[in-house]
């Protein structure tokens, strides 16, 4: 049960394709590939970024270095797990082809590419270039989705839309073309990203909880899922309006409430032995986290990094380890359990993001440590990712099934 647990009822399985033929078998999924190359760039880029900010190592960009620090773990890291995931569940969600093989390539070529150039201070290229590739890749996903005349999962086509404009956004105001700070749609994709988090995790995490666990009691309720949803998204636009006031406040104060009352319905305790399970259960509860500290800035009581941290390391960053070991051991034909070593990858995320959140508010005269303690965290847990599934991304499926 990975990807698949939330494919619609009668999705036939994919025919064998020409990428599943045996031996190298990186390029056979999109999981495969952009799931290895984004645990590399996290465990990589974030420790960079230290060294950068630290003063050590310049970066020679035309921008503030924060803005490109955002910038690539969004578009650089986030963005390549959230394309290869789309494309993985796709192919589950309708029976039909994603890109494989050469196709595949080409789409981690682009992502690549554009990588080289924000790191040589290309901007505009760059933009061109992640702009194609979430074209072709939305393309692709909304061709199987069309074709499979599956309709509920078509907004994730406008969200790598939507991530594709604020890119765009991104690079007109780095060049001053728009009158925007660069900062504006930076935040709009990390909120896109947690919006994405508060619709799946909505739709698996209780669903996974409750096939792992027979029996287990649950509250679940359409209306609790539909409220928390409008009202963070409500929350989130008007963050983006007003940069903070008592209307940011009173709605990032219910959109807390609400992701609290929902986490609490999936019986988040009863997955304490079950490592795969606790660590989507403790990324999510980073979104009231997130809320209520988002809250609290746009009172004045905290500053707004400490949420927007809470948002990317611990929820972002929690579920992305969470699903990405997950769906890498369900979709290579493994077991879903996880073993020491996964076990510690997420750890050492809510590690991360203890320290990057918690850690400076408590002990602000010790930011700096915290700061390199939590990225240090980080390059570890997404570190040991590549290192340990490396194998298991390149190798075919141990069920000899294609994928």
């Amino acid at each position: 049960m990975a990807i698949r647990s939330i494919a619609r009822p009668g999705a036939s399985q994919p025919p064998p394709s020409s990428a599943d033929s045996g031996g190298f078998a990186l390029f056979n999924l999109g999981f495969r590939p952009f799931y290895f190359v984004a645990a590399t760039y996290a465990a990589l880029g974030v420790p960079l970024w230290l060294l950068v900010w630290a003063g050590v190592v310049p970066m020679r960009v035309s921008f503030a270095t924060q803005w490109w620090h955002t910038h690539e773990m969004v578009f650089g890291f986030a963005l390549a797990v959230v394309i290869g995931f789309l494309l993985t569940a796709a192919r589950a969600w309708t029976g039909r082809d994603t890109p494989s093989g050469d196709r595949l390539v080409a789409l981690v070529g682009l992502w690549l590419g554009a990588r080289i150039c924000f790191h040589a201070g290309l901007v505009i290229p760059g933009v061109a270039i992640e702009l194609v590739l979430i074209v072709l890749a939305a393309s692709a996903i909304l061709r199987v989705l069309v074709a499979a005349g599956n309709r509920r999962n078509l907004f994730v086509v406008l969200i790598l839309a939507v991530l594709g404009a604020m890119d765009i956004a991104f690079g007109l105001a780095v060049g001053g073309w728009i009158a925007w700070s660069p900062d504006a749609p930076l935040r709009a994709a990390l909120y896109l990203v947690v919006m994405l988090t508060a619709v799946f995790g909505g739709r698996v995490i209780p669903s996974f909880t409750a096939n792992a666990l027979m029996g287990i009691r649950q509250f679940q309720r359409p209306w609790l899922d539909n409220a928390a949803i409008v009202v963070a998204i409500a929350a989130l636009l008007a963050d983006l309006v007003f940069a903070g006031g008592p209307v940011v406040a009173v709605l990032a104060g219910l959109a807390a409430a609400l992701h609290a009352l929902r986490l609490a319905g999936w019986n988040p305790l009863a997955t304490r032995r079950k490592p795969i399970l606790w660590i989507l259960h403790a990324a999510y509860a980073w979104m009231p986290i997130g809320f209520a500290l988002l809250a609290c800035a746009a009172l004045g009581l905290v500053a707004r990094p400490p949420a927007l941290h809470a948002f990317a390391v611990g929820l972002v960053g929690g579920l992305i380890i969470g699903m990405i070991t997950r769906t890498s051991l369900g979709h290579t034909g493994r077991p879903l359990v996880a073993g020491r070593s996964e076990t510690a990858m997420y750890l050492l995320v809510m590690l991360a993001a203890l320290a990057r959140v918690v850690g400076p508010l408590l002990l602000p005269a010790q930011t700096m440590n915290f700061y390199v303690a939590s990225g240090i965290a980080w390059a570890c847990a997404f570190g040991l990712y590549a290192l340990v599934y490396w194998p298991r991304l390149s190798q075919p499926r141990v069920d000899g099934r294609p994928g």
